[in-house]
């Protein structure tokens, strides 16, 4: 029995409980920490590759504005979208096993909770020093854009707030859709996107029927992108309140 194990098999402090929560979901640091940044870096080796031949193949008269263009790119989105892959299997797999161990579904959830909060700070501690050096060495010395991009901030406080609560958003967002995975299985989740779906579909119906969409982009501009990403978080409390109260009807069986 490990170190975790024992401590969720065990009574202990609250917040002994929590913690040791935290550490299950890093008892496979390969699929947390590993995996990611090896796609991440061979996204990065494949985007040096394409730097280069455009840089290379333009004129220098051209490279100011094929430079310009790089400043949207968008290869570091995959690391978001892969947490809530993370957030997703962390739930459906380790819930039952937990829970096998006596641990309370309050505990488990702050646990796990917490453990995303850890993974949004170790991502975007590491996009961050990336951007850093990127900025640092214009681009890599082609002027590429693969962590600063134009639409992450302009300031390292801006992309760094900008990084983390994106971070947040997923993880939570797939901790939700994970709750409902234990709770009513594939028939569920089914049903979730569908509402999703649909919600969405009626907010863009609405905005093309009342003409509201010249209103959407002015608003938009507005916000700028901390304001837009700051809107962001009421969707991350609703998925975590949303999650934890799911999570509190599920049982082991199914959840198994």
């Amino acid at each position: 029995m490990t170190t975790t194990t024992r401590a969720l098999a065990h009574p202990a402090s609250p917040l002994k409980r929590i913690t040791s929560v935290a550490k299950l979901h890093f008892a496979n640091p390969w699929t947390t920490l590993g995996l990611p940044w090896i796609i991440l870096g061979t996204i990065f080796v494949l985007s040096l590759t394409v730097w280069g031949l455009i840089y290379w193949a333009a004129s220098p008269a051209a490279r100011t504005n094929v430079l310009d263009g790089m400043e949207y790119g968008g290869s570091s989105l995959f690391i978001f979208v892969y947490m809530m892959v993370v957030a997703i299997q962390a739930i459906s797999i380790t819930f039952p096993f937990a829970l096998g161990y006596g641990v309370t579904r309050r505990d488990y959830y702050l646990g796990s909770s917490l453990a995303f909060v850890i993974l949004a700070v170790i991502y975007t501690t590491g996009l961050t020093i990336l951007a850093a050096i990127e900025k640092a060495t214009n681009g890599w010395g082609m002027g590429g854009t693969m962590f600063a991009p134009i639409y992450f901030g302009d300031s390292a406080l801006e992309r760094v707030y900008v990084e983390f609560v994106l971070f947040l958003f997923f993880l939570f967002f797939g901790a939700a859709i994970a709750t409902v995975w234990v709770r009513w299985k594939a028939s569920g989740v089914v049903v979730f996107f569908i509402v999703v779906g649909a919600f969405l579909v009626a907010l863009i119906a609405l905005a093309t029927f009342t003409e509201s969409w010249g209103a959407v982009g002015e608003s938009l501009v507005s916000l700028g992108i901390v304001g837009v990403v700051s809107w962001s978080l009421v969707i991350t409390a609703i998925s975590a309140v949303s999650g934890f109260v799911l999570l509190r009807g599920a049982t082991p069986r199914n959840a198994v």
